[in-house]
Formats: structure tokens, sequence, C-alpha cells
């Protein structure tokens, strides 16, 4: 029987001030001012839509965190964020404790923004920051220096938020370990309750996949990531995902409900959500991508909508339970996916023998030497087409 999770909301706003060489989200490069009223309006119609095709009106479920996310948010001024919150939340319940994160660019933060976005009911920020050292960030098309992501952090304290997180990358063209670790130095000293620390990677249809920059070789990638884990273990960061550290007690809790397979409304440009019902189905969503085409009131938001089978849900659950480093309960894989253990037990038997996995009568964890052989793992629960 399958139980419907927790259920999150993620919002999206496309527009930036420029697109960044290695960015492959949805994001628009601005070339006029940004019909902001008119977008969150179309972001309130959008969950409208959404709320009566799947018949979430008559029970309506509470949310347990929103994401705000882009693209550039902070475009958006805080009225209109408070308008958009206001309106998500007459349509359904919040959670007591619900997270609500914002992402910023410290390039279009000003002085108190971060206050009056918390005002508007923002709890969370999430800053973009990247690196610290100029030459990088010119290099990475980030439009701040150093001294606006350091202010940022500052104005993100000072705004008492209950939470917020600094985004920081390593592996930057021409990087040397020290450079990174200088970096993530700096960070550290910054003192922020959560931070993202991930590695460059060149994706397809970005200006860096046409022209290659030159990066760090692998014996400097695992260099860089072997030092920079032991720096934040010493400051009192604990890793729970591939790239997710935090002080204990201010985990994401938004991306911990993506990781452990649960629901989520996506709206506005692009978005993609996740929707489980008691009967069930599990269906995944994608909206219109481009912001004229999302303005367009002929136009429906929603261009694809695909239903989750059964032979494909193993292979759903593990490629996101695995990139947390917490056990997963068995009984959450029962919930999620409706499914019972024989699906899986010949892969879960064939994991154990290969030592990717161990298992307790209520979990299964992925073992170090698992995390080495992750896709061959996931590969295995991988299912066949009846």
């Amino acid at each position: 029987m399958l139980i419907p999770p927790p259920l999150s909301l993620y919002i999206h706003i496309p527009w930036c001030i420029q697109k960044c060489p290695y960015c492959d989200f949805n994001s628009h490069a601005l070339k006029a001012e940004i019909p902001e009223a008119q977008y969150i309006s179309a972001l309130i119609d959008d969950l409208d839509t959404d709320l009566a095709r799947y018949d979430m009106q008559s029970e309506p479920r509470k949310l347990h965190s929103i994401f705000i996310g882009g693209g550039t948010p902070s475009l958006i001024t805080a009225p209109e964020i408070k308008r958009l919150l206001s309106e998500v939340e007459k349509r359904l319940p919040f959670a007591d404790d619900i997270e609500i994160t914002m992402e910023a660019n410290p390039g279009t933060v000003e002085a108190g923004r971060f206050v009056e976005y918390r005002q508007a009911g923002v709890n969370r920020i999430s800053i973009g920051v990247q690196s610290f050292q100029q030459e990088k960030l010119e290099k990475l098309g980030r439009i701040h220096g150093k001294d606006e992501a350091i202010r940022a952090a500052h104005l993100a304290h000072e705004a008492q938020l209950n939470s917020f997180n600094l985004d920081l990358m390593h592996g930057l063209p021409n990087q040397s370990i020290e450079d990174a670790l200088s970096d993530l130095q700096q960070a550290i000293d910054l003192n922020p309750p959560h931070l993202s620390w991930y590695q460059l990677t060149i994706e397809p249809n970005t200006v860096f996949y046409y022209k290659p920059p030159t990066l760090p070789d692998d014996d400097d990638l695992w260099d860089i990531f072997e030092q920079g884990h032991q720096m934040l273990a010493k400051a009192g960061y604990v890793q729970y995902e591939i790239s997710g550290y935090s002080k204990v007690g201010y985990q994401c809790r938004h991306n911990l409900n993506y990781w452990r397979f649960g629901d989520y409304l996506g709206i506005g440009c692009g978005a993609h959500g996740k929707l489980s019902f008691a009967d069930g189905r599990i269906v995944r969503t994608t909206k219109i991508k481009h912001p004229r085409g999302f303005l367009d009131l002929t136009k429906p938001y929603l261009i694809d909508e695909q239903e989750v089978m059964d032979h494909d849900r193993p292979f759903e659950f593990f490629m996101n339970r695995f990139r947390l480093l917490e056990a997963c309960p068995k009984q959450e894989f029962l919930d999620t996916t409706g499914l019972g253990f024989d699906i899986i037990q010949e892969t879960i038997d064939w994991a154990k023998e290969k030592k990717y996995l161990d298992e307790t009568e209520t979990h299964w964890q992925i073992t170090e030497h698992g995390k080495l052989f992750l896709n061959d793992l996931l590969e295995a629960f991988m299912g066949d087409e009846d």
C-alpha cells in the first residue's frame, strides 16, 4: 500500500542578470524589466491548476517546505514574495515548523533586503557564492565580488533567519588545491549553519561545454575533497548528503524530502513535480520552460506528465535515497513505492555480496565501498518492462 509522503513546493523564478557559462538550469538573462506582478499571479494560477487537476482541494495536504529557486529569486521584490507566500498558504496549510528557502545572489542583495524577505515569510536563504576569488568569479560569469559575498553572509546573520546556506564550488578552472581550500576556509569563517560544497561539472548545452576550461586533474580533485572534508568536520559540519554539510540540526529539510522520495509540487517555468496518491499512482510533472510561454494565458502550464511505473520505482527510490549518508529505513521503501521487498530482494542480496550494502532487520546502509561503485549499484535496481 502506498502512503503519500510529506509534501513540499518548489517555485521557479527564471530570470538572471546574465547567464553563467557553467549553468544548465532553466534560467534566462534579463533583457527588460521583470514582469514580476504578472509572473507571481501566473505562479498562483499554476498552483490552482495543479490543485484542481490532482483533486488536492477537498483535503489539502500540509506543506512541510517551500523552496524558491532559479534563476535569481532575489531579483523579485519582497512585497511580491510576500503576496506569493500568502496566496500559497490560503490554498495549502503550512506545517507549524515549515522551512521556506529562497536563493539569493550576493550581487542582487541590497542592505536590509534579507530582513524584508524574512518579514515576507522566508526563514532560510541560500546564497550563491561559488568562490571568494575575483579571478574565479569572473571566469564563472558571476556578477558579485568577494566583498559582496562576505557582506551577504553577514546580512544573513543579522536578519535573524532560522538558517542560511552558502553555495560554494571547487574544481574550478585553473584552481589549485590551495585556492580551493582557501575558499572553503573563508566560507567556514563566515559560520553559516549550512554549506553546499560541490565540484564544478561540465554540463551539455553550456558555454563551458563548447569551450572547455582547464580543470584540476583527478588527483588534485581528490586531495581537495579529502582535505576539505576534514576541515569541515573539524569546524563542526556534518556531511549528510553528497554535497550537503550542516551544523547539527540545520539540514535542509526541503532537500531531505527530495532524497527521501517525498512529494513536491513544482510551479513556474520548467519546474518539476512528483506526486503520490493513495490509489497507488506516482506522477511526475514538468511545466513549460520559457517565460513567454508560461505567461501566455492561452497555453497550459503543464507540458509533460508521466506516471512512474512499478518497474521504475526501485531505481527512482534508491537513486534519491542513496544520495543521503543516513541509513535507509526499509519501511520507507514500502510506504513510498507501494511495492513489496520481493521486487528487490535479489538485487539487495547481490549488493550485500558485493559489499555495496549492509543490512539490518530495519535498515539498509550503503557502505564506503558501495559509494565508490554507486552507479553500478543503482543500475542493478533498473527494472525491465513487463
